[in-house]
């Protein structure tokens, strides 16, 4: 069985994200994500964090205890601890959205940082998820009750992107940088859509419909 993690970290969730959860998920809060954990009724097996955004809780759970000043965001930590301790598979909730903006960028950046060292990596909220489409590790998403599939270049141009199973399917193309949102609002047309390309890394954002 492949070691899975679920990260909780600081945006309110509703309960709806209990679908995520598997039960021999290892359970990470990142500072006050633990709130968010308790509204899931999980019990975080670690929480890390500098607690500026929530007191630290008084409990015998394991806790590492992050300086102020640091390089790492608490969700960044989390993911390196992730990596070092063999994960293969991680679920991030509460990292989208949120009155930070900037901590949104800085969550995504961490989903590329796990999938680029071997992480199997999903950022999702009520509304969305996120994937990372990488070399040679093609993506299989399925339709469910997504209505759009979007793909954008991550840091530099993606080149031999192939879309398939979507309204507007590619074969060998190229996205060019985040200045041209060629991939945006695709939409589903077979029960899963199959992407992969040859350089580069992308981000995939599976919404759902308006309303």
């Amino acid at each position: 069985m492949k070691k899975r993690a679920v990260v909780f970290s600081a945006v309110p969730i509703g309960t709806e994200m209990a679908s995520y959860l598997q039960p021999q998920d290892f359970i990470v809060a990142c500072d006050a994500g633990y709130r968010n954990a308790a509204k899931l009724g999980v019990r975080p097996d670690l929480i890390v964090g500098d607690f500026d955004s929530a007191p630290q809780p008084v409990t015998d759970w394991e806790t590492i205890v992050l300086p102020h000043v640091k390089d790492d965001t608490d969700t960044q930590f989390a993911a390196r601890w992730l990596v070092e301790h063999g994960y293969e598979e991680a679920v991030l909730l509460g990292a989208l959205g949120g009155a930070r903006v900037e901590h949104m960028f800085a969550n995504i950046s961490t989903g590329l940082y796990l999938s680029l060292h071997g992480v199997h990596t999903v950022l999702a909220d009520s509304k969305s998820e996120m994937h990372f489409l990488l070399p040679e590790c093609p993506l299989a998403l399925a339709r469910k009750d997504w209505m759009y599939l979007s793909v954008f270049a991550l840091g530099e141009p993606m080149t031999g992107v192939t879309l398939e199973g979507v309204y507007y399917p590619l074969q060998d193309a190229t996205l060019s940088e985040l200045d041209y949102p060629l991939g945006t609002s695709n939409e589903f047309t077979e029960p899963i859509a199959h992407l992969q390309c040859r350089t580069g890394h992308g981000l995939v954002v599976l919404t759902r419909a308006d309303g």
